[in-house]
């Protein structure tokens, strides 16, 4: 089996080379990526490998961005140290996800799961033995309800349900609520994009993080970027690049 691994935490990246060749020793480890972009660039320009181990979290942004520029149609296994994003993976032709730290056992089990897929699809299974094999392997999901903030020497309990959006300044993090209020937050963006759930919140671009909820209208502008209207005020516009377009305006569609 080919594999090609996209990680950008050289030690875990070995670790998980050697473990798949205790696992698998006819494996072959095609290439050791560590960004979205050098991601892209290879697969665009290689021989498809037979599976993908993929972190989430990359030297230049998350793997997602990665199916955004490339089709890809082969099996993929997600590792990371988060369990935030399950459904987004899974989305993305994720057939399991691992935690870091991962052991040689979990690589082995997924490895199995991924052999029953491939045999399902090859016997005449009824649905009921497909819908076994994907509850094995679709984990819970647990996303916030609420934010503890603290300010003004105070702390204020804010429900996810009445965010309008977060957003990223020189300054810092920033929440906004429906009532217009902005409080400062200790997370980064890319922290709290993995507390709330994608069916609510989507990743616009680099500085803004928008509730669902909160959108008013979309329209087309310059350069095929969309432009956002929220229900609350912004410090600036707010764009969806043309990269992030057709995902965004499915994301919307797929209520």
């Amino acid at each position: 089996m080919n594999i090609l691994i996209i990680e950008d935490e050289i030690k875990a990246a070995k670790a998980l080379a050697d473990n798949l060749k205790k696992v698998r020793p006819e494996s072959q480890i095609l290439s050791i990526l560590q960004s979205v972009e050098s991601a892209i660039d290879w697969l665009q320009n290689e021989t498809l490998p037979d599976l993908i181990f993929m972190d989430i979290q990359l030297a230049d942004g998350q793997c997602f961005e990665i199916f955004e520029s490339v089709d890809i149609h082969i099996p993929v296994i997600f590792c990371t140290a988060y369990s935030d994003h399950t459904f987004e993976a899974f989305r993305n032709n994720g057939i399991d996800y691992i935690l870091k730290p991962f052991t040689t056992n979990e690589i082995e089990l997924s490895l199995q799961k991924l052999e029953q897929f491939r045999n399902f699809f090859q016997k005449q299974n009824s649905p009921a033995e497909l819908l076994q094999i994907i509850k094995s392997v679709i984990p819970s999901e647990k996303t916030k309800t609420n934010f503890l903030i603290f300010s003004q020497n105070r702390y204020i309990n804010v429900p996810t349900g009445e965010i309008s959006y977060f957003c990223k300044r020189t300054e810092g993090t920033f929440l906004s609520t429906t009532d217009h209020k902005v409080y400062p937050m200790k997370e980064t963006l890319e922290e709290l994009q993995r507390q709330v759930s994608p069916e609510d919140f989507f990743r616009v671009n680099r500085q803004y993080l928008v509730a669902f909820k909160s959108i008013r209208e979309v329209q087309h502008y310059f350069h095929r970027k969309l432009l956002i209207l929220l229900d609350v005020e912004t410090s600036e516009k707010v764009f969806v690049p043309r990269e992030k377009a057709t995902l965004f305006l499915e994301w919307l569609s797929n209520r």
